[in-house]
């Protein structure tokens, strides 16, 4: 992954991140208020030699005492050095104990010891630090002493001695809240990460390419009243759910320029992406833009466009599909403009085999026939095979991806059916977007003056070329196959339903 992949990752989980980093400082400050504090004195000693002589000689000396310097550093933490000071003190504790709170340093090329002392009791750190350095004086002036007698060639000096600490050295509250809040990142991020590589939902685009380079043709953004109010009529006529389905007409119109036939299939992998509602409102979309649309509910096993706009469902496709009842009779008006809508029709036992019969094609050659673009809601791919039967009989299919909804095998067994039968995929559709973040599917808002409304053009009487508000908008003519002009799918309004 790339870094803008792993930004994107924490920008879909920073709540898990500010949660984990919140933990970390809390985690922090309760340790640190749990710690005793501890109190730090240090005290220094100045080594050198006490013989004096020519500047040669005392050059030798300080080079001299710097190599000592160290020998009496490691001595600082001996039994020689602390049994003297745990007696003088009445300490209870061992040399061995008494060693581990004792620190005893030297800065390179000087003669300068160092030593700290921490303990809980600021006074008895002081006291300690002081009583080991006098301790140290006296065990390097008998360890250096001359076997002959003598005095020792070196000397120790005090030159800062210990004091009281005014406030503890640990726990350093302002130290541990950062390493907590670094510690909380670093385990938000790394959940992130790896939430992101064992969640194969499909989230955003960036998810998608992952799976296929079909092309995007839109992305319809999440809307809570949706589910009340599905409908591209129910929306605002400049809100994004609306510009959405306007773009998504735009961006078919190229996507299926090169086609001839006119019928657009409309699919998704699982139930539950949002596939009926989307061809509703294309439908809708082509519809306000002057064309002519047939909408046919396909989806024989759960169908929903009828409910969705209204209309009678008990007839429709397997209606026709089965003799019962001709066409015209069950085309049903919808909306002010060229819209009709070819319900489900009774539910039947044999589904695959209806949508896959030749009265299936016939039916939907008759529908191109008249109508400027015919719009197809299919089953979803993957519980049954009515949608890739369909793909085959169609100009283009649009597959409806639901974010959140489907997981990324699942699409790529569903984009793999279609490649099977040698489906036309157009591209895909992102639905149930979120408003905001990184996986967000925005449109620019433009600002439109609606002192007026657009003028809507009245349906389609394809027998008398005038608006007429009978069902019967099949004529002899269409049931007969007489030529009509072709017009071209979605690429503006047919130049003509009747040649004659």
């Amino acid at each position: 992954m790339e870094l803008k992949d792993y930004l994107r990752i924490v920008r879909r989980n920073w709540i898990l991140v500010v949660a984990c980093a919140l933990i970390g400082i809390l985690g922090a400050g309760v340790v640190s208020l749990l710690m005793k504090p501890s109190y730090r004195s240090e005290t220094k000693l100045f080594v050198a030699l006490q013989n004096s002589g020519s500047v040669s000689e005392l050059q030798q000396g300080n080079v001299f005492s710097q190599a000592r310097v160290q020998s009496y550093v490691k001595t600082v933490t001996t039994p020689t050095v602390l049994q003297p000071v745990i007696d003088s003190l009445d300490l209870k504790t061992t040399p061995q104990s008494l060693a581990q709170k004792i620190v005893a340093t030297s800065d390179t090329n000087t003669v300068l010891i160092s030593i700290s002392v921490q303990n809980e009791s600021p006074v008895q750190a002081a006291a300690i630090a002081q009583s080991v350095s006098r301790s140290l004086i006296a065990a390097v002036n008998d360890l250096e002493k001359p076997s002959n007698g003598g005095n020792s060639p070196v000397k120790l000096s005090i030159v800062a001695p210990a004091t009281a600490p005014s406030s503890p050295y640990s726990p350093n509250v302002q130290m541990n809240l950062l390493l907590g809040l670094l510690a909380g990142l670093a385990a938000g991020i790394g959940l992130a990460v790896l939430r992101a590589l064992l969640d194969t939902r499909i989230r955003g685009e960036a998810d998608l390419r992952r799976v296929t380079s079909s092309a995007v043709l839109g992305g319809i953004s999440f809307d809570t009243d949706a589910i009340k109010k599905p409908l591209l009529t129910q929306a605002a006529h400049q809100s994004p759910r609306a510009e959405s389905f306007r773009q998504l007409r735009t961006n078919l119109q190229f996507a299926h320029v090169s086609h001839e036939s006119k019928t657009l299939l409309v699919t998704s992998s699982v139930p539950g992406e949002g596939k009926s509602t989307t061809a509703t409102n294309l439908a809708i979309a082509m519809a306000q833009a002057g064309q002519s649309v047939a909408l046919v509910d396909a989806d024989l096993r759960r169908p929903m466009i009828a409910d969705y706009l209204g209309l009678e469902r008990n007839a429709g496709l397997t209606t026709a599909l089965i003799g019962k009842a001709d066409v015209n009779d069950l085309l049903q008006p919808w909306g002010d403009g060229q819209l009709y809508v070819l319900a489900s029709g009774q539910v039947p036992p044999n589904p695959s085999e209806l949508l896959g019969s030749e009265k299936m094609r016939q039916l939907i050659i008759r529908l191109e026939s008249v109508f400027d673009a015919v719009v197809i809601d299919a089953p979803p791919l993957l519980p049954v095979t009515d949608a890739a039967v369909l793909a085959q009989q169609v100009g283009g299919v649009v597959v409806v991806v639901g974010t959140q909804k489907v997981r990324t095998g699942d699409l790529e067994k569903s984009l793999a059916a279609l490649e099977m039968v040698q489906a036309d995929v157009l591209g895909v559709v992102l639905n149930r977007l979120p408003v905001k973040g990184p996986d967000a599917y925005a449109y620019a808002s433009y600002s439109y003056s609606t002192s007026g409304k657009l003028p809507v053009k009245p349906p389609v009487d394809l027998h008398h070329g005038r608006a007429e508000d009978s069902h019967d908008v099949f004529t002899d003519e269409i049931l007969h196959g007489s030529p009509r002009e072709e017009t071209r799918f979605i690429g503006g309004r047919g130049q003509g339903h009747n040649a004659s």
